[in-house]
């Protein structure tokens, strides 16, 4: 009894929520922009504060939102500029960068060939490995073992090199 009651309590609060009207989308009707606030905007806009070209941006969105036919000449070109003019990341390069980048890239490949000789000039000789004697031994070792029979040192008829990449081992 108690749980109908509090059901039917509930009902009209429901049924009030559901028939209220729905209002339609807000359009804000958004008003020109001076001319002066437009005025040279190419040349003024990395100079602006942010919140001031956070400001007209947010108003320039505002009037594209109505019909582009009421925008005036100053604010299209605006809009233009703020959305794929040369500022920010498209801004030009400044002058003489490429022959910047060219230096410390050459700086960067000089130390590195410093590095590689100063590496190469105190480094030991090759390791015992690399000699034609040893790599012989080694392709005879493959043979014994039989390693890869199909195309390998082991196949009948193998005319390959196998193993042996090194000249002969230098006489001491």
């Amino acid at each position: 009894m108690l749980r109908t009651s509090l059901l039917r309590a509930a009902a009209p609060r429901a049924t009030l929520v559901r028939s209220l009207p729905v209002p339609a989308v807000q359009q804000r009707q958004a008003h020109a922009i001076s001319n002066p606030t437009l005025a040279n905007i190419e040349k003024r806009w990395e100079g602006m504060p942010p919140q001031e070209q956070a400001d007209l941006w947010m108003a320039l969105r505002d009037r594209m939102k109505a019909n582009w036919a009421e925008l005036t000449l100053l604010e299209k070109k605006a809009a233009y500029y703020i959305a794929f003019g040369a500022h920010g990341p498209r801004a030009a390069t400044p002058p003489g960068e490429g022959w910047k980048v060219a230096g410390y890239t050459a700086l960067g490949v000089g130390i590195s060939l410093a590095v590689f000789v100063a590496i190469r000039m105190f480094a030991k000789g090759s390791p015992g490995t690399m000699n034609k004697e040893y790599q012989e031994a080694t392709n005879e070792y493959l043979k014994n073992q039989n390693s890869d029979p199909i195309s390998g040192v082991s196949s009948e008829n193998y005319q390959g090199k196998g193993m042996v990449q090194s000249p002969p081992k230098k006489k001491e």
